[in-house]
Parts: C-alpha cells; sequence; structure tokens
C-alpha cells in the first residue's frame, strides 16, 4: 500500500517535471556535466504513466480478493 502511494507520487512529479527530477538523480549520479538527449525526457515521462498506472490498478489483481 504503502509502495503504491510512493509510486503514485513519484510517477506523478515525473509527469509534470521530467526534466527537473531527471537532472536532480543525474547530478546525485555524476560528478561531471552532461548533457542528456531529449528522448530521456520523453522516457521519464512515460515511466511516470507506468507507475501511476500501476499505483491506481491497486488492489484490482485476482490474489487480493478474499478466499470464499
Amino acid at each position: 500500500m504503502v509502495l503504491r502511494a510512493v509510486a503514485l507520487v513519484f510517477g506523478i512529479v515525473e509527469l509534470i517535471a521530467p526534466r527537473r527530477l531527471v537532472d536532480f538523480w543525474m547530478g546525485l549520479a555524476t560528478t561531471d556535466d552532461v548533457e542528456l538527449r531529449p528522448w530521456v525526457y520523453t522516457a521519464a515521462r512515460a515511466e511516470g504513466v507506468v507507475l501511476v498506472l500501476w499505483a491506481l490498478k491497486g488492489g484490482c489483481s485476482g490474489d487480493d480478493e478474499p478466499s470464499p
């Protein structure tokens, strides 16, 4: 439950501001000033969509249903 909430928040942030989020993580990962290709931000936005969809899917899997 908590993991889905974190994924939802992270996914929404990635959808709204992918450049800021990617630049933040790249700043932590490297010490050099690197220039990323434009498709990296598109991929980050797509990742945000996947995270949001996964988080909103929630308890729709068959494993979460109580057994009769």
